[in-house]
């Protein structure tokens, strides 16, 4: 099959990425690939930029990270860029910890009022207001009372 005859309006001199009829186009798939890898790095980036206020929070309390992470979220999901900044700005800030004065003044204030279930040597604290015992036994029919011991009888 014979090439047709070039316009005689057409330069003589093409450059390489102008290819003829019925030919790939390398130019445009170099492009294509380009374009995607790109894209790719692209949204990497942003992932990482994004969950950047996560990886600091790591070092923080469990509450902490968690709203770090809930605030992140907005941000990623809401397009609200404020979310991001406070997440960002909670991860830097070292919150400071209020469970424990509050577990030793409920432990202190339940001393003095008369119940206390644990006696005077109480040493550890958890995150909860008092250790109570039935968290750790499950509701159920309370243990029979122990005998009532009889008197002896003198002969």
């Amino acid at each position: 099959m014979d090439h047709p005859a070039m316009n005689p309006a057409a330069p003589h001199h093409l450059p390489s990425f102008v290819t003829g009829p019925g030919q790939s186009d390398w130019l445009m798939t170099v492009m294509a690939v380009f374009l995607i890898v790109a894209v790719i790095s692209v949204g990497l980036v942003y992932l990482k930029l994004h969950a950047l206020p996560e990886h600091m929070a790591h070092r923080t309390s469990k509450v902490q990270y968690q709203f770090v992470a809930v605030l992140a979220l907005l941000a990623l999901f809401t397009h609200n860029n404020i979310f991001w900044i406070a997440a960002l700005l909670l991860a830097l800030v070292e919150l400071p910890n209020f469970s424990t004065p509050m577990n030793s003044i409920a432990l202190s204030l339940e001393k003095l009022s008369g119940r206390d279930r644990h006696g005077p040597d109480v040493s550890q604290w958890d995150d909860l207001l008092s250790n109570d015992p039935s968290r750790d036994n499950p509701p159920g029919p309370a243990p029979a009372p122990p005998p009532a011991p009889t008197p002896e009888k003198e002969a």
